[in-house]
């Protein structure tokens, strides 16, 4: 496949998940609901078809039911229709691994299975189930918040990219991302910042200097959301974490910077 193909690949696939994305936070609470659990899932059962493929057992199928847990429990929890103390449900739940790996026999190195396999909820599920949080920031559904999140993300991907192309000389983090670079983290800061100032101006959902603050988390979680992907990838000898999405990788391709920026993200919301 030639470089144009590949281009107009990647172009047509940006677009048309894009449009599913957009799509499901306007629709409403429910398509929104539907869209980012299937993506959740995809994630996590991507994280754990990697480790397994290290010959690593972490349970996969165990995995990827706590974490989709997780996400419907966070959802129903902060849209106000159950209680909060049914959190706790997930904890004996989490901990069954211990009691599925004292049965498993052809594992050869459990501890480490286990610590993978609580790494992919904290890596990908909970950052998936604190979405529902920016959701519901005001008490109830609005899309604005992770909308605005996500297209200043992808301003950010985009500026840096051009910019990294343009300028790029000096190596950002040269060990796990070899075609970052300084000058194009800074051009991704710049279009981060810049359109965070064009989007508080048609959003009522925060004031404009929450928006910035909000560019800046994202300038800072999403590139090291960018390099910590990286830096897994290089561990497990992968160029891609899938082949989901053609042109593009896979799902924790996609949404690396997402899952590293929305903790910060909600922190900042919660204090400020």
């Amino acid at each position: 496949m030639n470089k144009f193909s590949e281009l107009y690949q990647r172009i047509i696939s940006a677009a048309a998940g894009a449009a599913i994305i957009i799509s499901s936070l306007i629709i409403g609470e429910w398509s929104y609901f539907i869209v980012f659990l299937t993506i959740s899932l995809l994630a996590q059962w991507e994280f754990y078809r990697l480790i397994k493929l290290q010959s690593y057992l972490p349970i996969r199928l165990l995995g990827v039911v706590i974490g989709c847990s997780l996400f419907v429990l966070s959802f129903f929890v902060a849209r106000g229709s159950i209680d909060p103390k049914y959190y706790f449900a997930i904890f004996p739940v989490a901990s069954l691994i211990f009691l599925v790996k004292l049965y498993k026999k052809n594992d050869n190195n459990p501890f480490l299975s286990i610590a993978l396999f609580y790494l992919g909820l904290t890596y990908v599920a909970l950052p998936f189930a604190l979405m529902n949080v920016v959701v519901h920031y005001h008490g109830y559904y609005s899309y604005e918040i992770l909308l605005g999140l996500m297209l200043i993300i992808w301003a950010s991907d985009t500026g840096a990219y051009f910019s990294g192309i343009k300028f790029g000389k000096r190596k950002l983090f040269e060990r796990h991302s070899p075609k970052k670079s300084w000058e194009g983290a800074i051009g991704g800061a710049i279009t981060a910042v810049a359109f965070s100032i064009l989007i508080s101006r048609y959003s009522t959902g925060l004031a404009q200097w929450q928006w910035m603050c909000v560019a800046m988390i994202v300038v800072i979680a999403g590139t090291y959301g960018d390099l910590v992907e990286s830096m897994f990838k290089r561990t497990m000898q992968i160029k891609d974490s899938g082949a989901s999405i053609p042109g593009h990788g896979g799902f924790l391709d996609r949404f690396d910077s997402l899952i590293l920026a929305v903790p910060f993200v909600v922190v900042f919301l919660k204090l400020f």
